[in-house]
């Protein structure tokens, strides 16, 4: 008995895979905005107020201008000397935030490699799911969610940072290194084979010269990614920057929460571009 063949056409399958693609979508929509609360509600202050307070009134005494151009003597700074006092303490905590981000990193490039080997088909064949499965599971969790974790596991302060950081590098570094790995030149391994070497020797002087390079700048690229999610890794204790950004938030004092960001804006500004120098003369 012969089977009935699909008479629809590919045209009709295209109208009704996007019809029921839009159903699905238009219900998503529906159900999200009937369970979000968009009402407004009067803030403590306006946006405008709040941006002139972090990005002016950090810098500048607006009061001491005021009076300057009223009255044409100079009684006090122009600069805002409670916000100036405290930033040789800002920069001490930036610059522990940066070593968080980068003792964090190394030690995930580092852990990461073996992982990544086991995550590759052409190292370890069929068994490579286990890898792969290991290095999904870690990208599966924030680094905040890791910080939570050991800020309980090991105390509040900057340790706590570099493991939730090492350890959410582990997963998407082993990822990138094992994409690396698979698309090595086959034929530089099979010659060491072809003269005797093992497979320890195959993959010290076939596979991690050819993997260095490329490896190396995913490294300096991720530190970048973890020098941003340090300074936020504070708010949850795990050292740096972000503590004292959290207390002053919460507290609307906006005035040192802008001269924090002006200082980490800045400095992340200054790590992109050197990052991204180093990794052209890298590739």
């Amino acid at each position: 008995m012969m089977k009935k063949r699909n008479s629809m056409s590919p045209r009709a399958k295209f109208w009704t895979r996007l019809t029921v693609s839009a159903l699905i979508m238009a219900s998503l929509y529906t159900i999200a905005f009937a369970f979000t609360d968009l009402n407004m509600r009067k803030p403590d202050a306006t946006f405008i107020s709040i941006l002139r307070r972090m990005f002016v009134d950090s810098w500048l005494n607006i009061e001491t201008i005021s009076e300057w151009i009223e009255t044409g003597q100079l009684l006090g700074p122009l600069w805002n000397a409670d916000v100036f006092a405290d930033v040789p303490r800002y920069l001490s905590l930036m610059i522990e935030t940066i070593c968080i981000a980068f003792v964090g990193t190394l030690m995930g490039a580092v852990l990461a490699f073996p992982v990544a080997f086991f995550a590759s088909n052409n190292m370890v064949g069929r068994f490579s799911f286990i890898g792969k499965n290991i290095l999904s599971f870690i990208r599966a969790f924030p680094e905040l969610v890791f910080a939570i974790i050991f800020v309980f596991a090991v105390g509040i302060g900057p340790f706590a940072g570099v493991l939730a950081i090492g350890i959410n590098s582990i997963g998407m570094l082993g990822k990138l290194y094992s994409e690396v790995i698979e698309s090595i030149d086959k034929s530089v391994l099979e010659a060491l084979r072809s003269s005797g070497a093992n497979q320890a020797q195959v993959i010290w002087y076939g596979v991690i010269p050819q993997i260095i390079p490329e490896c190396l700048s995913y490294v300096i690229y991720r530190y970048e990614i973890d020098l941003r999610s340090s300074t936020v890794l504070g708010i949850v204790g795990a050292g740096g920057i972000g503590v004292p950004l959290m207390l002053y938030a919460d507290n609307r004092n906006w005035e040192h929460v802008g001269m924090m960001l002006i200082i980490i804006i800045l400095t992340i500004t200054i790590v992109d571009y050197l990052s991204a120098y180093i990794r052209r003369r890298i590739v």
